[in-house]
């Protein structure tokens, strides 16, 4: 795919224009290419698409566009959800503004070295690349016109680049001119234009009329401004006036004065352009993934004079400073100077080592008796002419280097200083370029968004200088990916782990990582020492904090998260105040803030590991990660009782955000055996982990802590076991008296005789549930007062509204839900209320309310999303889109359904199966059978990967593919896919979609030719869940049917009979219309 911009905005995706209506869209799809391949964060995509004028609910909004965004580029590089914002994986070059953009910093940078041709070749292509005004036709919003103008003025820039490189190679002619005076009219304040005006009047042989163009000019500017022009354009009217060649930017060649007849004397030969002074040396490998570090460095040093690239030891910033200075030479008449600082000691060194560079490469000082005052010396030295000065690794020189600039940067106007450091210089007029790790690819990202990954080309490229001819496919992309986010991004790590590839399969190197600075050695001989091992850099950074500072450090190495200033304060024990002790670790970089409304941090992997390393040496390991623990406990502990009201939100946004610290307390208290901990941790997760919706994984997670042997508190260990039985329900169905003991069983019973807790009475709810015994529920919430907090009602009404729906009352369980919505309201708590809401538009549903279903599903998914949990509404999605096609807005679920599927954020198997099974249904019903079994198709391969089977979305699978094989005439398939679904449904038990099995059992019965059995289907359909199904668009047109075949009376008849048996009695009738099920599952009938 390719995107268009400098111009209306056009997308291709191979040979095939993609039209993107609208304004809004077009804005958003313009945002994300300007940033092609990289994440950008909702807000900065709101800001372009909206500006100041921002929607109610602009999450929402964003969702829209990016369904409709999808849609219009179907399938190709769509929109990917990654961190907290949007990504469009494509190649910065398949961007036109980004490909100009590249195109022309390299025109520029031939300039600089005066080849003319390879300058003009590149800045033309660059050029050809604008169809007209860029943006046009995107919102006109703030953002989106100053990157316009950018996008403008960088074309500008680009133009002159290319006049300046034709006048350099003699190219220039009639046509130049011409461009160059309409330019100059357009932009009349522009002296570079207007100075380029004049040298291609001169050198097309037009004195006068260069002379006169610089006489408009003049005028011009002291009528405006009362101003002259500028020195470089008054030298060029003088050589101009004295028919000498003209100065060029650039250095270009002289051009001899007109009239010398074409047989005359030639000019005499130029002398070929002086090599940029200096002593930077141009590096042997190849340099990747900085083009932004790179801009920004020269941005800093055109508006300022001072800039620090500050970053992680091995995060690169030796290389762009040397690279950027390689480069910029030439623009500097006084050249670019590398002093390396790193082998220094003393502080009161470093003027002399700049003065030993100096004098060592340009005889500047030999002879000199080293004069006392060094920085007076070196200023006079430095301030007669410009220089570039790189003053590389200053983090341990601080105070002196940081004096010896602010002296220079005072005295010597034409000086720009480029410091590399772990820390900034602290001085006035200091520009910061952060110099982070290189960006890695996410878990799950395809093999070409791997590979335009800057830290998997660098990894590639290195490997093949090591090794040439080895390559990695599709399949050990995913393991090279997960080197480059195991140590980080770090580009000396990767480099390092490129050279051991020498010898080590990659899923080798892999597993090995945990010993990384063992086995990330041997780098370059010619390197520093520091950087010829992974252990070294940590170390140079190590060896600059005090013993204090370190024991803080060491001891944060065990939050494999996050880190909270009250987890540092409590598990760090920090040098003075937590604060300043963080910021101290940030300044020095080693830690890295995390964006976001509270302070958090992060800290590298690789720095992880040595801080672990150290206090293990030091045998503080084992007391260090259970001060973790505790602290993971008690703040865990601490959130309960809000988290079960009106701020839910913030605490599960700051509960998720700790989710490595949580797994690593469980950890902890499972394998010291401490199983107080673990039931504790367990019981204040269980809320948050049952919110996640992945109920199988929280169901595994509250088994683990259950198991520590060892006594708990009652009332955790009855929370935690309420919450394992909840979930186990909501994963697997009711029915495991295996994973239920005897031994839990008595400890509930006793819990509830003694009414010692609420929690006991939840969990005597959960074991009803579990053994969907509606009885024992009634006897568990009859057995003592109703508690006086409204969430533990609400939950107890829940549970109960589950049962009475397994028993086929959908009155009844309609009534309880209803009940359960209003304590929940009276709580203040989304997630319940969002779940009660669900099952309320599911019975409004089966009840025939379709608005009703609507209104109440609308609400349930719109809390979902405040909770930041809209990937966990799944099934809220798929009724939601169902009840509004009984509406009529097919096309509307349509959408909903196709956007849920094409969604790239990580959930489980499956509810990507679900959404596959409900556009099956869909395409059932408009009569595309391929579309069907494509359908079905990709949910039972999702369904196979999983970890662990949903017998409820197999059974549903199975329903569906029999509705298949009924439609395409395969009535013998069709029985045994369903005996299939009903069996699963039944086990589970699952009343609804028993009864919802039962109307494909009709169909089935009605196409084998017996009416009479169809219409007691129906009926015994009726005694399973109490309904007459008449609002079931399936059952009515079915019902239809088979009153006109065997008319009104003998109808009714039959389907009363099937009403009028026991529920036992119909579920049988229903197994013997399908069949009895094989051993094994039938295979696909796709």
């Amino acid at each position: 795919m390719r995107v268009g911009i400098l111009g209306a905005l056009e997308v291709t995706i191979g040979d095939e224009h993609v039209h993107v209506g609208g304004v809004r869209l077009r804005a958003f799809l313009v945002r994300l290419a300007l940033d092609a391949g990289r994440v950008v964060t909702v807000d900065s995509l709101a800001d372009a698409v909206w500006g100041p004028d921002q929607p109610a609910d602009p999450v929402n909004a964003m969702h829209t566009l990016v369904s409709r965004l999808r849609r219009a580029l179907t399938g190709a590089a769509e929109p990917r959800w990654a961190q907290d914002g949007y990504r469009l994986g494509i190649d910065a070059d398949a961007v036109d503004a980004l490909r100009f953009e590249r195109l022309a910093l390299e025109g520029r940078r031939a300039l600089r070295r005066q080849h003319a041709g390879d300058a003009v070749a590149r800045l033309r292509e660059a050029l050809e690349l604008w169809r007209g005004d860029p943006l046009a036709g995107a919102a006109p919003t703030p953002y989106l016109e100053a990157a316009a103008g950018r996008l403008q003025e960088l074309r500008l820039g680009a133009i002159e680049d290319r006049a300046e490189a034709e006048l350099l190679g003699g190219v220039g002619g009639f046509d130049l001119v011409a461009e160059l005076g309409e330019l100059a009219a357009a932009h009349p304040l522009r002296e570079r234009l207007r100075a380029l005006h004049i040298r291609a009047l001169h050198a097309a042989g037009r004195r006068a009329e260069a002379l006169a163009a610089y006489e408009d000019f003049r005028a011009y500017l002291a009528d405006e401004l009362g101003a002259d022009p500028g020195p470089g354009l008054q030298e060029l009217h003088l050589s101009t006036l004295r028919g000498t060649p003209e100065p060029s930017a650039a250095g270009g060649p002289a051009v001899g004065p007109p009239g010398v007849p074409p047989g005359g004397p030639p000019d005499p030969p130029q002398p070929r352009p002086a090599a940029p002074r200096g002593n930077v040396r141009t590096m042997l490998t190849s340099f990747i993934g900085r083009e932004d570090e790179l801009r920004q460095v020269d941005e800093g040093l055109r508006q300022g004079r001072l800039v620090t690239l500050v970053g992680p030891g091995g995060a690169g910033k030796t290389r762009i400073a040397t690279t950027y200075a390689a480069g910029a030479a030439g623009d500097h008449p006084g050249g670019a100077w590398l002093v390396e600082l790193a082998p220094l000691t003393d502080a009161a060194d470093v003027p002399r080592a700049v003065i030993g560079v100096l004098g060592l490469r340009e005889g500047v000082l030999e002879g000199s008796d080293r004069p006392r005052d060094e920085l007076r010396r070196l200023a006079e030295v430095l301030s007669a002419t410009g220089a570039l000065l790189v003053l590389d690794n200053c983090e341990h020189l601080l105070e002196g280097v940081a004096r010896m600039v602010d002296d220079l940067l005072g005295h010597c106007p034409g000086l720009r200083v480029l410091a590399t450091s772990r820390e900034l210089l602290g001085i006035d007029g200091e520009r910061l370029c952060s110099v982070l790790p290189l960006a890695t690819p996410l878990p799950g990202d395809p093999p070409e968004v791997i590979s335009a990954s800057p830290s998997i080309r660098l990894l590639l490229d290195r490997v093949a200088s090591h090794r040439p001819g080895l390559s990695f496919g599709p399949a050990e992309l995913p393991v090279v990916a997960e080197i480059c986010r195991r140590l980080d991004g770090l580009p000396l790590a990767i480099e390092l782990a490129a050279a051991r590839l020498r010898t080590l399969p990659a899923g080798e190197l892999a597993t090995r990582l945990d010993e990384r600075f063992r086995l990330l050695t041997g780098g370059s001989r010619t390197a520093l020492p520091r950087h010829q091992t992974l252990r070294a850099v940590v170390d140079w950074s190590w060896e600059l904090l005090d013993e204090a500072e370190r024991r803080f450090l060491q001891r944060l190495a065990v939050f494999p998260g996050t880190i909270v200033p009250e987890g540092a304060e409590r598990v760090g024990e920090p040098p003075g105040h937590v604060l300043e002790a963080l910021a101290l670790l940030v300044d020095r970089s080693l830690l890295q803030v995390v964006e976001g409304p509270e302070a958090r941090y992060r800290m590298l992997e690789t720095i992880r590991e040595y801080g672990l390393e150290r206090l293990a040496e030091e045998g503080e390991l084992t007391g260090t990660r259970a001060a973790h623990a505790r602290y993971v406990l008690e703040s865990a502990e601490s959130s309960v009782p809000r988290l079960r009201g009106p701020e839910q939100p913030r605490l599960l946004r700051l509960l998720s955000d700790r989710h490595d610290d949580q797994m690593a307390a469980l950890h902890e208290f499972g394998e010291t055996g401490d199983a107080a901990g673990a039931v504790r941790l367990a019981a204040a997760l269980g809320l948050p982990w049952t919110m996640r919706g992945d109920h199988a994984e929280a169901a595994r997670r509250l088994r683990r802590a259950l198991s520590v042997p060892g006594p708990a508190p009652d009332t955790a260990w009855a929370t935690a076991t309420a919450f394992w039985l909840f979930n186990l329900t909501m994963s697997e169905g009711p029915g495991h008296p295996d994973a239920v003991t005897g031994e839990l069983r008595e400890r509930i019973r006793r819990g509830l005789d003694e009414r010692a807790n609420e929690a006991f009475v939840l969990a005597g709810m959960a074991l009803a549930l579990i053994d969907n015994d509606l009885e024992a529920a009634r006897t568990v919430a009859a057995g003592g007062p109703p508690p006086a907090d409204p969430w533990t009602r609400a939950m107890i009404r829940l549970t109960g509204a589950f049962l009475h729906a397994n028993d086929g009352d959908m009155e009844a369980m309609s009534r309880e839900m209803a009940a359960a919505v209003e304590d929940f309201r009276q709580a203040e708590e989304r997630w319940g209320l969002a779940t009660a809401l669900t099952f309320v538009g599911g019975s409004r549903q089966a009840l025939g309310d379709d608005r009703g279903a609507v209104a109440a599903l609308e609400e349930s998914v719109r809390l979902m999303r405040e909770l930041g949990l809209g990937d966990a509404a799944f099934q809220q999605v798929i009724w939601l889109a169902e009840a509004r096609s009984r509406l009529g807005d097919l096309q509307r679920m349509r959408s909903e359904l196709l956007e849920a599927v094409a969604s790239d954020r990580p959930r489980p198997a499956h509810a990507a199966a679900l959404f596959r099974i409900s556009l099956a249904k869909l395409a059932l019903d408009a009569g595309d059978v391929e579309d069907a079994r494509r359908q079905l198709a990709e949910a039972d391969r999702g369904l196979r990967s999983a970890s662990a089977q949903e017998p409820l979305t197999l059974a549903m699978l199975e329903s569906v593919r029999g509705r298949l094989l009924i439609v395409t005439g395969n009535l013998a398939a069709a029985g045994r896919h369903l005996a299939v679904a009903l069996d699963a449904a039944a086990d589970a038990p699952d009343v609804p979609l028993v009864a919802a099995l039962g109307v494909s059992a009709a169909q089935l019965r009605h196409r084998q030719g017996d009416a009479k059995g169809a219409a007691e289907l129906l009926g015994a359909c009726r005694a399973l869940h109490g309904l007459s199904g008449d609002h079931d668009p399936d059952t009515a047109a079915l019902a239809g049917e088979l009153r006109a075949e065997l008319g009104a009376e003998a109808f009714e008849l039959a389907r009363e009979h099937g009403a009028a048996l026991e529920r036992d009695g119909a579920l049988a009738l229903l197994r013997r219309s399908c069949g009895t099920p094989e051993q094994d599952r039938p295979a696909n009938p796709g």
